[in-house]
């Protein structure tokens, strides 16, 4: 059921999920079809967490939140966690282009044709590419993970500041990787899209998360948004629950799909925890974040087409420190044409220019400070867009913009973060259940798990070991009625 906002909740559960990011409502789902009795909670007053949407001029624009692009693999995960309608609405970007100083090109993004403009436009050695890609598809979670991106770069391709643009520009995009961060972060990524190509959601994300919603109810998950969770419960380094607003709501396992170091240091009492997980939880890095633009034109216009990912900048070299700069000189449009996100059948187009960034560098400004550099942000991207499109001026009906603060306002991620934690976050979220009994966590950690399939599948993986644990406890029905 849906819990209205006053609604009190006097029942106890299997699994209490707190937040709905798409790992949240992933475990949320496969664990009521399993049979399994689940509260999901979300702070704010829709589902979805950073896969989210918001309306403007009394709903006659709506523009989508972060860049949107995703393996293949999205496919099979929905197919098989959620509903064929859900699979069957992921749709292939065949028209990905990056413009720059040091080349032009367009791609579809799949192996095939990566590496032919490898091989064509970059003229590496072929036997060279063979083996880097031979090399990302066989690295997993216990090689050694010392090796960073830069360095993997220059084992394959040394001196190729070009190649490293063409490789790592789109995954920096994609989950905030850099030029220090592990290979490993890289690697995994780069190959799920080297799979066949990037992906999208015909409809647009409030489709996505309607539907998710009605699959959800339709297999008994109770849902209540508007729901702050003041603390989790934990009695004798074992999970009873959570505190939400003043009121105790009893569980046999907790499943927080808030940020690892909100989970471990804000909701529960961290002297329930060990000294050396502690020292490893404060250690964690938090990864960057991200500003956008947002731009609507006018009812009926339309523009050429120039791709539905364009990765821009205007830096004759690539370093990923310089796409973090408050100073912006790289942007990646997503295109939303008609056809991709049908609006009630009116005839609208909808431009995000997404930029990496540091929240530091926002939050430190003044008020006025922040208002000026942020029309700043808007007049530059409008000045850039016109060198793509000319016309752009007189069609556009609409903008807005959000920074690292919008991030942090609406998501409640630490620091605005939109890429969760750097790797060291995996192995803290992986192991929460080991220092208390029935508490889990699934989030984006590690880099690895960020974005839409890597939040998705950690889902899946969280809701196993959840399985495994409640499976391993007394009849289900004996502890509620103990409850």
């Amino acid at each position: 059921m849906l819990y209205k906002r006053h609604d009190k909740i006097s029942k106890s559960y299997d699994v209490i999920i707190i937040g709905s990011g798409l790992g949240g409502l992933t475990a949320a789902n496969k664990l009521a079809k399993d049979g399994y009795e689940v509260l999901l909670l979300e702070a704010h007053n829709k589902l979805g967490g950073f896969a989210t949407w918001f309306f403007r001029k009394n709903k006659e624009f709506i523009f989508d939140v972060s860049l949107h692009g995703f393996p293949i693999g999205m496919k099979k995960t929905c197919r098989k966690y959620w509903n064929q309608e859900i699979a069957d609405s992921i749709i292939q970007v065949k028209d990905v282009r990056f413009l720059n100083p040091q080349y032009e090109i367009k791609t579809d993004f799949t192996k095939t044709d990566y590496t032919q403009k490898l091989i064509n436009h970059f003229k590496l050695d072929p036997q060279k590419v063979e083996e880097f890609f031979f090399f990302l598809s066989s690295m997993n979670f216990y090689d050694d993970q010392s090796m960073t991106n830069k360095e993997l770069f220059e084992k394959f391709f040394p001196n190729r500041n070009d190649v490293q643009r063409f490789l790592l520009e789109p995954i920096c995009y994609a989950n905030g990787s850099t030029l220090d961060d592990p290979a490993i972060t890289y690697g995994i990524v780069f190959s799920n899209f080297m799979s066949k190509g990037v992906y999208t959601f015909e409809g647009g994300t409030d489709r996505l998360i309607k539907l998710m919603r009605d699959e959800l109810l339709k297999n008994g998950v109770d849902i209540k948004m508007n729901s702050f969770v003041d603390n989790i419960l934990i009695e004798d380094s074992i999970v009873k629950g959570i505190m939400l607003n003043g009121e105790k709501v009893y569980a046999n396992s907790v499943l927080s799909n808030a940020n690892i170091k909100t989970t471990i240091e804000k909701l529960c009492n961290i002297e329930h925890f060990s000294a050396d997980f502690l020292e490893k939880t404060k250690n964690i890095q938090l990864n960057t974040s991200s500003c956008q633009v947002y731009i609507a034109l006018k009812t009926g216009e339309t523009i050429d087409h120039i791709g539905e990912l364009v990765f821009t900048s205007t830096k004759d070299t690539f370093d990923t420190e310089d796409l973090l700069d408050i100073n912006i000189n790289s942007r990646t449009y997503s295109i939303y044409y008609p056809e991709i996100r049908p609006q009630e059948k009116l005839n609208k187009v909808a431009i995000v220019s997404s930029t990496n960034a540091r929240y530091a560098d926002w939050k430190k400004l003044s008020d006025i400070e922040y208002k000026e550099k942020k029309q700043i942000m808007i007049d530059e991207t409008i000045d850039h867009l016109e060198t793509l499109i000319p016309d752009i001026r007189e069609k556009i009906e609409l903008i807005d913009a959000a920074t690292p603060l919008t991030v942090e306002k609406y998501t409640h991620h630490p620091m605005g973060t939109s890429f969760g934690t750097k790797f060291e976050g995996l192995e803290v979220s992986m192991n929460l259940q080991k220092e208390i009994d029935g508490l889990f966590h699934a989030g984006s950690v590690g880099i690895i798990m960020s974005g839409w399939l890597g939040a998705a599948n950690y889902g899946v993986i969280q809701a196993n070991s959840i399985e495994s644990y409640l499976y391993n406890l007394q009849p289900k029905d004996e502890i509620h009625a103990q409850l």
